[in-house]
């Protein structure tokens, strides 16, 4: 089957070409290039699999890696051709139609997965051939300790043409035979090395077992140790390597000599530090990342009593304008200034500075008192944003916004610390940016049970947990009940009854107040219904309406007047049974597409109310224009008739807002009654309804059908 020509297949052969091109110099092989390509094609047709799976798949990436070493690719400039041709081809052939980002972190990833394969895998071939050498010496064992015996020969072919250095020594530590391997490993010659004694060969970075194990090992209490070791070169370099000292003893049984096997782990030991170094900082900024950050924060917080620490979480405020106006080169730059400034600012024994990624960074202190010492840091790091930064010949203004949390060790997780400092730096950005907020428990809180309210308004809707209380409205001349608000509830699980004031922010914030307020308006139809039916019967001199709030997203919703016909038509109810409430402020500066729901709506029969008048711009001309067959007054204008003698400019604004609105066919409702004096005082002034907790609270459907039983009798 031959592959289409720029199809996947061809695109992934020739990677593979390029891949077999790079490595095949430096491999160990019998085969001919194209062969070896062959060989290669599998590899590079796994590493495509891992590039698009849908989650990262390491262990086949470190199979991939491993493999190389089965196809002889030992040589360490092997990984390295092979870690730079994924980088710039892999992507290039076998990322199509993938987001050139995300591709480009999974080949990131894959990379240091493939080096740890490979580096894996060599190690357990080498350790496999170590093995093998070490056997063949221990069988040589007899022919060291009786030099004469006719089996030195095959010992000394061994002993010379091995990989790993070999050295013996007796149990006094003086240095008897070495291999070329070993005089290579360290630069010295034969007579150099010998001239050494083994305690010669200490290192600061040794193990603390090391020499305890070495004294067991001449003692003959032990067979052997393997451990990692550390040499200084006779340059002042160091040799990194993987030590195996064995005991060999004489034809009785007694210790005689010492055995030594060392693997060269230099490189190997520079390729982990370099992928540990990849895989901890920031490749962009060189700061730490977030993995390396988050292990400082957590030693940090298992410090103990009497430590603490200070945090400062800091993101730049309208860096977003400058990626989407100057370009992301640009802000990269900007990044690696700022980096570069933060850097600066924590240079105190126990800070650091990380970037957690995009704009975000972060600055930790730790120490016995870290109070003053983070105030200070955040100080510092205010005012190292202070000068402008020169971006492509401009001059860029910084601004951030930074949360800082400190207290003692031990109380809290890392993820609880990260969290609360990342609701105090919204506060503060909230509050305006270009500044610093210390953490607010309470505040956290707050934040906190909001974040559960929105999560948990669609299970909520879902599950029945809602419910509607109804104040009456009552009319001021007569006492009588002309119909009720509906006021939706939250009934809480864990917070108990919720008032709107608590979660119809949220619904609106996500959403969901569509299909809250779509119930809200069946619920509130239904029950109008229910009341029609019952207080017809009562001889009532006019049926109850029910009083519907309408948000802004409702209002702007395309779908609300079919709904609000559907629903009136399904329970059977007419239009003047039902009247909305939108507030003064959802209406200011609407044009003729916003009010044109509301005009359907009102020539239908339903009424429309102004609610909350008076705390919006109160453009009374503007009355003209809008659908509203309704005013209701907020409770601002006539809290002052609670008091007696009211307020005299009070009462003339409300009498001229009466008159306005009755000379323009508006019926004019009050909200917040709450004594006889001051709805006396209202029916005085000509308002047509009101409510309040003068007349009742909001309740259950029942109460209000009982007092309009009440009034009907009277």
């Amino acid at each position: 089957m031959t592959a289409e020509p720029g199809g996947p297949e061809d695109r992934l052969r020739r990677f593979a070409t390029i891949w077999s091109r790079a490595i095949y110099p430096v491999a160990s092989t019998s085969s001919t290039r194209p062969e070896f390509e062959q060989r290669l094609l599998p590899l590079a047709r796994r590493l495509r699999e891992v590039l698009r799976a849908r989650g990262f798949d390491a262990p086949e990436a470190r199979a991939v890696g491993a493999a190389l070493v089965d196809a002889h690719c030992t040589d360490p400039d092997a990984l390295a051709r092979t870690l730079d041709c994924v980088d710039a081809y892999l992507v290039l052939y076998c990322g199509e139609d993938g987001d050139p980002e995300h591709l480009r972190a999974r080949s990131a990833r894959t990379q240091h997965a493939m080096a740890a394969g490979f580096a894996a895998a060599l190690r357990e071939r080498t350790l496999s051939e170590q093995e093998a050498i070490a056997q063949a010496a221990m069988k040589a064992q007899g022919v060291v300790a009786e030099a004469l015996h006719a089996s030195e020969a095959r010992f000394r072919a061994v002993f010379e043409g091995a990989a790993i250095g070999i050295g013996i020594a007796d149990l006094e530590g003086n240095i008897l035979q070495v291999n070329g391997a070993l005089t290579r490993m360290f630069g010295l010659s034969d007579t150099g090395l010998r001239a050494r004694r083994v305690r010669d060969w200490t290192h600061p970075d040794d193990a603390p077992q090391t020499w305890r194990l070495h004294d067991e090992l001449v003692r003959g209490e032990r067979e052997h140790y393997h451990v990692e070791k550390a040499f200084y070169r006779p340059d002042g370099t160091v040799l990194w390597t993987n030590l195996t000292v064995s005991l060999l003893r004489d034809a009785d049984g007694s210790p005689q000599y010492q055995l030594a096997l060392m693997e060269d782990t230099t490189e190997r030991r520079l390729l982990n530090l370099r992928l540990r170094y990849e895989a901890t900082h920031d490749a962009l900024t060189g700061l730490p990342n977030r993995s390396f950050f988050f292990e400082r924060l957590e030693k940090a917080l298992a410090a103990g009593p009497g430590h603490r620490f200070g945090l400062c979480y800091l993101d730049l405020d309208g860096f977003k304008t400058v990626n989407d106006s100057l370009g992301h080169a640009a802000g990269d730059r900007l990044l690696v200034e700022v980096a570069d400034r933060l850097q600066a600012c924590a240079t105190a024994p126990g800070e650091m500075v990380a970037r957690l990624g995009g704009d975000e960074f972060v600055a930790l202190t730790a120490g016995p008192d870290t109070g003053p010492g983070v105030d200070a840091l955040a100080t510092r790091i205010m005012n190292a944003l202070l000068a402008p930064i020169s971006v492509d010949g401009r001059e860029l203004t910084v601004r951030g916004s930074i949360g800082v949390v400190e207290g003692p060790a031990g109380e809290r997780s890392p993820a609880e610390v990260l969290r609360s400092a990342d609701i105090t730096m919204y506060r503060a950005k909230s509050a305006g940016g270009n500044r610093y907020e210390l953490a607010d428990p309470e505040a956290d809180a707050r934040v906190i049970t909001r974040h559960g309210l929105t999560t948990a308004l669609p299970a909520a809707l879902e599950r029945g947990e809602f419910f509607i209380e109804y104040q009456p409205l009552v009319h001021l001349g007569d006492g009588g009940v002309r119909g009720a608000e509906a006021l939706v509830r939250w009934l809480h699980p864990q917070h108990g009854v919720l008032g709107p004031d608590r979660f119809i922010p949220l619904a609106e914030h996500t959403g969901l107040i569509v299909p809250l307020g779509r119930w809200v308006l069946e619920q509130s139809v239904r029950q109008a219904r229910t009341w029609r039916e019952r207080y017809g019967t009562a001889g009532a001199p006019a049926p109850l309406r029910i009083n519907v709030n309408l948000s802004p997203c409702q209002l702007t919703h395309p779908a609300l007047v079919q709904d609000t016909v559907e629903i009136l038509e399904r329970a059977g109810v007419e239009p003047d049974a039902l009247c909305l409430e939108v507030t003064e402020s959802a209406l200011i500066g609407a044009d003729d597409d916003l009010l044109k729901p509301l005009r359907r709506l009102a020539e239908m029969g339903v009424d429309i109310a102004l609610d909350d008048f008076g705390t919006g711009y109160s453009n009374l001309a503007n009355l003209r224009r809008l659908p509203v067959s309704v005013l209701k007054l907020d409770r601002s204008f006539t809290q002052s008739m609670q008091r007696f003698p009211a307020d005299p400019v009070d009462l003339k604004i409300v009498e001229g807002i009466v008159a306005l609105a009755h000379s323009l066919d508006l019926s004019v409702t009050v909200e917040g009654v709450e004594t006889g004096a001051q709805a006396e005082q209202l029916r005085l002034l000509g308002c047509d309804t009101a409510q309040g907790w003068y007349y009742a609270r909001p309740g259950p459907p029942e109460r209000l059908h009982d007092l309009a039983l009440v009034d009907a009798t009277a």
